[in-house]
């Protein structure tokens, strides 16, 4: 069976210290083609459409639109921050590969 993505806690607080919602925005999560290794994830502030599915906690929002979902399924969104950076990132069990930077994946 096919779950929806889940968002860490983690990641709906970062949201909302950076105010998506303050500002009428989600954070977009969707999946297109490209990258190194076929897929590649897009991942950037956006106001939500008619055909996203919501994932809210917190007082904030995340968004897949319906063509993503399923490369998105069982996968868990979440944000980091390393001594490189601070990010959002996807932990996808669908993916069979991802590149080093971890935004490209191949299923």
């Amino acid at each position: 069976m096919n779950l929806p993505p889940k968002v860490t806690p983690r990641a709906f607080d970062r949201l909302h210290e950076i105010g998506a919602a303050a500002s009428g925005k989600a954070l977009r999560v969707a999946v297109e083609g490209g990258g190194c290794s076929g897929f590649q994830y897009e991942i950037k502030l956006d106001e939500p459409t008619a055909d996203d599915l919501l994932l809210e906690g917190a007082g904030e929002t995340v968004v897949v639109d319906s063509t993503s979902l399923p490369f998105l399924a069982n996968a868990v969104i979440d944000f980091t921050e390393e001594l490189i950076g601070a990010r959002f990132v996807i932990e996808n069990p669908n993916a069979t590969s991802s590149c080093g930077c971890g935004t490209s994946f191949s299923i």
